[in-house]
């Protein structure tokens, strides 16, 4: 079996550390990356999103915190909410909208929505505050994803014979030490044998590299795959003679760019960054840089103390992100080399890949 150099030795161009302030709003969390990578459906979700989104650099000021910033910004959403109620609910999927509407009364109920969100903005208490902003944004995201049924646009022709992710999926992996060593896991369990971690995938944004590794997890390709480490990313050891298109959507643009990597000194940024503890993307292929290994993988480990100007990798835009690990991430920080993916299984998502059809 033939493997990719270790990561540091990869062959792709290293971007010049960004030009832009260290206050540049580019998604820090997996969470906060999934959430802003939903397609816009309706303007109205995404008019409710961006002052709340707000809220959580003005929460990183040091200093006296902006509560009266805070509060318009709540205001002005709960205002869109409640004028907007018709275009949220009708933007959805008719065999949806019970849903739906479980989840906007949820939005604006006074102990659990936007009400209780400014009441804790009014009490200054920068922790309610920021626990009911995650509550309120997560509540958003799921009436996005209900009225985004499938991808926005269509692939190119060269590419729609290949499987697709056509929304987003969940992958469990299940990681067992190569030595008989124990994990240290969450919630206080002590150390176990195994350890699990959840991937989402997004096939919004990279559909023809989620769609290909959510069918070699169905395939059962990774079941005992080992894994390697180096300083900056843990990597699946399981690279194969085939390729992808590197697979990358830009800020701002409709859909992905095949075969190319970002400039990001000139002000192009990927919708997944790389710059996320936990990114899941592919190795490059070791014949091109512009083309993605279609087997190996790796999960990035991102440390701001080594990153560039705007807390970016020195490597962002120059991979296929995918997903990102949401839990387990502990985990991560203690899989050494010689430790195995015992198995990997796709927990939900299996109606959104698509297969191409046979021709007539």
């Amino acid at each position: 079996m033939q493997v990719a150099a270790p990561f540091s030795d990869w062959n792709f161009p290293v971007a010049n550390a960004i030009l832009y302030s260290p206050d540049t709003k580019v998604p820090r969390t997996a969470e906060v990356a999934l959430r802003r990578a939903i397609p816009v459906i309706t303007p109205t979700m995404k008019a409710i999103q961006e002052p709340l989104e707000n809220i959580f650099y003005l929460l990183r000021i040091p200093q006296r915190k902006p509560y009266g910033s805070m509060e318009s910004d709540v205001k002005k959403a709960l205002k869109i909410v409640m004028d907007g109620k018709d275009t949220i609910i009708s933007s959805i999927p008719e065999e949806k909208r019970a849903t739906g509407q479980e989840l906007y009364n949820t939005l604006v109920d006074e102990k659990a929505g936007l009400p209780a969100l400014l009441a804790s903005i009014g009490e200054q208490d920068a922790d309610k505050v920021s626990i009911r902003l995650a509550s309120s944004l997560d509540v958003i995201a799921q009436i996005e994803l209900l009225q985004a049924p499938a991808l926005p646009y269509l692939l190119p022709a060269q590419y729609q014979q290949l499987p697709r992710l056509t929304g987003r999926a969940l992958v469990e992996m299940v990681v067992k030490k190569g030595d008989n060593t124990a994990f240290t896991v969450a919630a206080g369990q002590g150390p176990q044998p195994q350890g699990t971690i959840q991937v989402v995938l997004d096939g919004f944004s990279a559909p023809i590299t989620a769609g290909n590794f959510a069918d070699k997890v169905l395939k059962g390709f990774y079941n005992g795959v080992k894994l390697r480490t180096t300083e900056q990313a843990i990597l699946s050891d399981s690279a194969q003679q085939d390729a992808l298109p590197m697979e990358i959507l830009p800020s701002g643009e409709f859909q992905p760019l095949y075969k190319t990597t970002l400039s990001i000194q000139d002000g192009e940024l990927p919708v997944l960054p790389l710059s996320v503890y936990g990114a899941v993307a592919m190795a490059h292929d070791p014949s091109a840089e512009d083309l993605s290994s279609a087997s190996q993988f790796f999960f990035y480990l991102y440390d701001r103390r080594s990153a560039g100007l705007g807390g970016l990798s020195f490597e962002e835009g120059q991979f296929a992100v995918f997903g990102y690990a949401t839990k387990g991430r502990e985990l991560l920080s203690q899989l050494k080399t010689g430790d195995v993916i015992e198995s990997a299984t796709l927990v939900s998502g299996r109606d959104r890949l698509v297969y191409p059809q046979a021709p007539s």
